[in-house]
């Protein structure tokens, strides 16, 4: 679990400087927390489907 964490932390500091970079900011004044606000919002809102159910085996 601790890695699943630590690559989920990277990958938040990644967007964040890629989005500081495009903006033109430095990535120090972007907010950790409001980042992953702003991600789970993204993340939940395309899950707005059921998923499809497996086919049935038939013996």
């Amino acid at each position: 679990e601790i890695w699943a964490l630590l690559l989920t932390h990277y990958s938040i500091r990644h967007l964040m400087t890629r989005a500081a970079d495009q903006a033109d900011l430095d990535p120090d004044q972007l907010s950790f927390t409001r980042s992953l606000r702003i991600i789970r919002r993204q993340v939940t809102n395309q899950a707005d489907f059921s998923p499809s159910t497996p086919p049935r085996r038939t013996s």
